[in-house]
Formats: C-alpha cells, structure tokens, sequence
C-alpha cells in the first residue's frame, strides 16, 4: 500500500497540518478498503507545536520517512528555513534518510524546508502569495510559479496556503486513482472536486455574498447543465448582469474566465463518465458538454497526456469491484 509521511515541524501550522491524513485516509475503493497507508511523523514523537495555541502529537519519528513513497512538508514557521535559508543538522539527517524517487510534496510555507534541503532547485514550485517574494530571495535556484493554486513538476508538487492544500490532495488522489475516487473524497469534506493548479491565489480580492450580483447560482447552474450551451452571453442574462460585469465578478470569485471554468468542470465530467460508464467517446463528449469525440481526445490529451480509451484502461472501475 502507498504510504504517505506528513512531516510535522514546529511551529506548525494547524490546518495544513491536518488535510493530507483527512483527504488520504478517506480514499477507498468502492467497497471501503483503503487506498493509502497515512502516518504523521516528527523528528521524534513529542508533541509538535501548532500556531493556533495548541499541540499536535505526532505518530512516529522521523524514521517514518525511510519507509514512505510520498512525504508531505505543511506549512509551517520553522525558523532556519523560514529566515535564512539554514536548517538544523537534526532536520538535515532526517530528510536525507527519504529514499530516491519519493514523490515530495509541499503545502504553502512547508516548500521553504524542501527547498533549503536543495530538494527544489531547478523545479517549478509554489507557495502562499505572501511568502513568494522571501522564498525567491532565499533561494534563488527555485523556479517560482506565483499566485498559482499548485505545481505538479513529477515527482515534486507544491501549493500554496491553506485551502489550496485541499486542492493539491485531491489532485494527487486523482492522478493516483481516478476522479471518482477523488470526488468521494470531495464529497466526504464536503467541499468542489478540486480547482485547477493554474487557477490564481486569491488575492486582496473581496469574497460577493451569494445573492445579487454574485455568479453563485449561474455556477451551480451551468455544473448541472454541461451538456447544454453555456455561452457567456447566456450566463450573463441568467446572473441579471451585463456580460463585461458578469466576466469581472466571475473571474474575482474564482481566480478564472468562465471559458476556463466550464472547461474544467466539463473535463472532469468527462473523466468521471470515462471511468464510471461504458458510453461511447462520442457520447460522453456530448454528455459533458465537450461536443465531439475529436473535441474530448484533443482537451483530454492536453489535460492528461492520454486519450480517451487509454485513461478508461487505465482508470475505469469494474462493477463490483
């Protein structure tokens, strides 16, 4: 079983904290059995100290590490990395016992530890807006993606704060497993199935209540609708906004265009029909609102590197199984 080491270093930070073994520990198969092996770890097992006023105990050392095929580094307010670009002999001798070809993964501040390590130089990476200008100051070897949710670089992946480590998780449950493993996830922390990685952080930007004004209902709607035209023009009469103010506040509520937007939810639609159905290519293009058979091979090869009958080989779950 995959095995993945959350790496808790103090001070840290709660809530990254908490989403790797929230998001792994409840992906299953359809009949329940766990798909990851999930185990939180320190330098020792004391408790580790969090930045909301409270400590969490880890469940093993740092000997977790050897063992894992992904460890995951949350967010986190450790001074040497954090400052000036040091860490301590007793971190040092830690990360160098992770076994080469470990997929590593960061959550917001956690990628100042990975990338003090050297384990980031030469990648594409991410981290919380704030900290982007400081993590490009410390090590400037690092190929920093800004205000981007997450960066998937192989074998290396990182985001940026807070809730985009949801994003991340769940990206990597469906690389792993498939988007509908991934969606029960979603589903269970009761939250979308995951925002694209080059969606932007969002930044200073207001969050519209859900009524007048805001793209809320016109969102839920067109999730519902995929297979139906879903012009900007029509979206914007439905929301009772001009279509200049309907792009201007959909792009502030999501950190996308609405073309970006329903592309995604029309892809990932596509993909859960691939895995879940036997439906012809032509017919799932048309179900997700992608149109053609030709229109679904181009979109899904740009997105995943694969067609359409070699992701359902690859990803398609057997009745019964």
């Amino acid at each position: 079983m995959h095995t993945v080491a959350v790496l808790l270093l103090e001070p840290i930070v709660g809530f990254d904290a908490a989403i790797p073994p929230m998001c792994f520990s409840e992906a299953t198969t359809e009949t329940g059995e766990p798909l990851y092996r999930v185990i939180t770890c320190g330098l020792d097992r004391t408790p580790v100290t969090a930045t909301g006023g409270y400590a969490i105990t880890p469940q093993a050392g740092s000997e977790a590490l050897v063992e894992a095929d992904t460890v995951i580094v949350p967010g986190t307010k450790i001074a040497g990395p954090r400052c000036d670009g040091t860490m301590s002999a007793e971190l040092r001798a830690a990360l160098d016992t992770i076994r080469p070809g470990t997929r590593l993964v960061s959550i917001c501040t956690g990628a100042f530890v990975l990338a003090a390590a050297g384990l980031l130089d030469g990648r594409s990476v991410t981290t919380h807006w704030k900290y982007g200008a400081q993590l490009r100051r410390l090590y400037p070897r690092v190929g920093l993606v800004e205000h981007v949710l997450f960066t998937d670089d192989g074998d290396v992946l990182t985001s940026a704060g807070l809730a985009a480590g949801l994003d991340l998780c769940l990206h990597l449950i469906r690389s792993d497993h498939g988007a509908a493993v991934a969606n029960r996830v979603a589903r269970h922390c009761v939250i979308p199935p995951g925002r694209a990685g080059t969606q932007a952080q969002f930044v200073d930007v207001p969050v519209p209540a859900s009524g007048a004004g805001s793209t809320v209902g016109v969102r839920e709607w067109a999730a519902a609708h995929l297979g139906e035209n879903l012009a900007v023009d029509q979206l914007a009469r439905r929301a009772g906004l001009s279509v200049r103010t309907f792009n201007r506040r959909f792009r502030e509520e999501t950190g996308q265009t609405p073309g970006a937007w329903i592309l995604r939810r029309r892809l990932d639609r596509a993909r859960e029909l691939l895995e879940t159905t036997d439906l012809s290519v032509d017919v799932v293009a048309d179900e997700s609102g992608l149109g053609t058979g030709a229109s679904l091979r181009a979109h899904l090869r740009r997105d995943t590197g694969m067609t359409p009958l070699g992701y359902r080989r690859i990803f398609q779950v057997a009745p019964g199984a």
